[in-house]
């Protein structure tokens, strides 16, 4: 079968996206780690359909690039409401539905698009870490130098860990850079860091806020794939609504591929 695709990427947080409205394309887990592998594939750490859907713009479905479909995906939001404007589904604004529900998506003049993220209502502290979920399940471990930490090796055994059983966890390391943060992310699914890490980031700023013990709700995030920014509305008891995920996503190219 001869597949067309496109190559997107939020901030080196890389994706396939698969136009699959007439749902005549049906990838099994293998076909999916073989697209995804960089060295005999396209490369990338998630795969994507954009479908349609009864009454909104369209559907996303996400897979990770061990070939399985996962929870929700930030960066791959933003990237797949970028290519639904591309096929002139999305203007200004679009509402989609995804694994974890509804989300509207903003195209900003500025060449960034902003994604609503899942309102956060309850977290657990762990060893002095943070468990929450923001679409995907986050560990969260705050550190004074990111870059020493070997993120892959301390990742990788979290993740694989007793207590999260059966299905892991996504885990970001993060760093204090003045006002601004530095966030580092192992993402099960493709068992290793990202350069980005949508839901990693929102949930690293929200900890921030509770961390710091402060009302600050607008977070500037460096991470290895370039800057993003996490904003929110908090309530006293440390409810997070409004949680909007900004930055870019970009074309990268389109192709064909025989699989």
């Amino acid at each position: 079968m001869k597949l067309t695709f496109h190559k997107f990427h939020g901030t080196g947080n890389d994706f396939i996206i698969i136009d699959n409205r007439s749902i005549k394309i049906n990838l099994n887990t293998d076909q999916i780690q073989f697209l995804c592998d960089r060295h005999f594939g396209i490369g990338a750490d998630g795969l994507m359909f954009l479908e349609n859907h009864p009454s909104l713009a369209f559907k996303m479905r996400y897979y990770n690039s061990d070939g399985n479909e996962s929870t929700m995906c930030g960066n791959g939001g933003r990237c797949l409401t970028a290519f639904a404007q591309k096929l002139e589904l999305a203007s200004e604004k679009v509402i989609f539905d995804a694994i974890d529900g509804l989300h509207e998506s903003v195209i900003n003049k500025n060449d960034t698009i902003s994604l609503k993220m899942s309102d956060v209502s309850e977290f657990t502290v762990k060893n002095n870490n943070y468990l929450l979920n923001t679409g995907s399940p986050h560990y969260v471990i705050f550190e004074p130098e990111v870059n020493t930490i070997n993120v892959f090796k301390r990742g990788s055994t979290i993740r694989n860990s007793k207590e999260f059983e059966p299905y892991g966890v996504n885990v970001d390391f993060v760093q204090f850079l003045g006002n601004d943060l530095f966030v580092r992310t192992y993402e099960r699914g493709v068992e290793n860091e990202t350069l980005s890490c949508g839901t990693g980031v929102t949930a690293s700023a929200i900890c921030a806020t509770i961390n710091m013990n402060t009302d600050k709700n607008s977070w500037d995030i460096k991470t290895l794939g370039g800057k993003l920014n996490v904003r929110f509305k908090k309530t006293g008891n440390n409810k997070f609504t409004d949680v909007w995920l900004t930055g870019p996503a970009k074309f990268v190219f389109k192709g064909e591929i025989e699989i």
